[in-house]
């Protein structure tokens, strides 16, 4: 959805293709239209495995690298391979690398994170295949947008300038690749050339379809980030997307525009939630499926995962309602059925474990000493106290009646 020249396109460092079995386990982790059911793993037993959270919205297989919590030095930083006065080593680890190829218009011409940056873009394998060329490709600079690679070396670029970058499979596809021509583990060498920056566009005046592109950018960067199981920067991109939906605006939307704009904020609360509960970030979590549920009660993704946010809480009792609630709206839904019946179980024997509690608090009183109480309890059974007290004032009564007697 996104408009021309700024969303990466199918195949390049930003998006990937689809192709393994793997690649379709983790797209089933997605949230999208498909039924609940697919989600259903035969032989899985560990309680507290969400994976069969419902999968996140409208998803391919893209492949992200992986999160790199590390910034790229000012030029001069650090030097590894080749020849030190060519190539800055740009973490300082050998595994990311830049050489100038021609130089730019000067330092003061580098684009700012939060610009648009375009690039032109050539990247192979080791062996001289080329597996990607754009000759304009536009993201947002340091919003994760692009290969790693990418966010990291074009900050280091000057207007004009271009670059070649040799990067680690660590900072582009990793371990899992691109299916079908990167391979897993590859090593990349990107040429890249710095054509343009520009400040992001105001959001107050941005139009309704094109605030829902740019949005709706960000929440597929997201869900990639998801297949690769960096939640961090899923939940990143999800946040920036929800930041766009709920910025202010001084133009008008239309009713369609409207329903659009809802409709996508609720697919990233949806799919922020699920990023949330992998971490186990369960109050986080259950505020964004209660803001789910203000906008459509009814939500199905959002009532099952905030069942699944209260049964890892332990709260059966506050869990189980709202799983009947979601299987009144699907009765046919396979995987609340499982979830509700396992969660009904483990109710039944947490009530269990507090009875048997409470009796051990009260001393276990069992069956056979009811008959005992009720002994001691009987009429005739009078208590040696009494029986004492009883001749006391027997005897006393006897010595005043002498007493009386004598004076008489």
């Amino acid at each position: 959805m996104a408009s021309s020249g700024e969303e990466p396109r199918s195949g390049s460092p930003g998006r990937a293709g689809t192709g393994t079995e793997a690649a379709a386990a983790d797209a089933a982790q997605l949230d999208t239209a498909e039924d609940f059911e697919v989600l259903e793993e035969e032989g899985e037993d560990d309680e507290d495995d969400l994976s069969e959270l419902p999968p996140l919205e409208d998803v391919g297989r893209p492949a992200a690298p992986p999160r790199e919590d590390a910034q790229p030095p000012e030029p001069g930083a650090g030097d590894a391979g080749g020849d030190p006065e060519e190539w800055l080593d740009v973490l300082g680890n050998g595994l990311l690398k830049k050489k100038t190829l021609v130089p730019g218009q000067g330092v003061d011409s580098r684009p700012q994170k939060g610009q648009d940056v375009t690039i032109r873009l050539k990247a192979t394998l080791e062996d001289g295949t080329v597996v990607e060329e754009d000759p304009a490709l536009t993201f947002t600079l340091g919003d994760c947008d692009v290969l790693q690679a990418l966010d990291l070396c074009v900050q280091l670029l000057e207007m004009g300038e271009t670059a070649l970058i040799m990067s680690d499979a660590k900072y582009c596809y990793g371990a899992q690749g691109r299916s079908p021509d990167i391979p897993p583990n590859a090593s990349l060498t990107l040429e890249v050339e710095l054509l343009g920056a520009r400040d992001a566009p105001d959001l107050e005046l941005l139009s309704g379809r094109d605030k829902i592109q740019l949005a709706n950018r960000k929440r597929e960067r997201g869900n990639f980030f998801y297949q690769q199981a960096d939640y961090v920067l899923a939940i990143n991109s999800y946040d920036i997307a929800l930041r766009i939906l709920g910025s202010s605006s001084k133009v008008d939307f239309s009713p369609d525009e409207e329903a659009e704009l809802l409709d996508l904020k609720v697919k990233c609360l949806n799919n922020l939630a699920a990023s949330q509960l992998k971490l186990d970030h369960f109050k986080a979590a259950l505020k964004s499926c209660n803001l789910v549920l203000e906008h459509q009660p009814g939500n199905i993704k959002a009532l099952f995962r905030k069942g699944k946010v209260l049964a890892q809480q332990g709260e059966y009792r506050e869990a189980i309602p709202i799983l009947k609630a979601a299987l009144k709206l699907e009765p046919s839904n396979k995987t609340i059925h499982a979830e509700l019946s396992k969660l009904v179980k483990k109710h039944a024997d947490q009530r269990n474990v507090e009875t048997e509690m409470y009796r051990k608090m009260l001393g276990n009183p069992g069956s056979a000493s009811t008959p005992s109480k009720c002994k001691d309890k009987l009429p005739w059974s009078i208590p040696w106290k009494w029986l004492f007290g009883a001749t006391a004032i027997a005897l006393g009564g006897v010595a005043l009646s002498v007493v009386i007697a004598a004076r008489n």
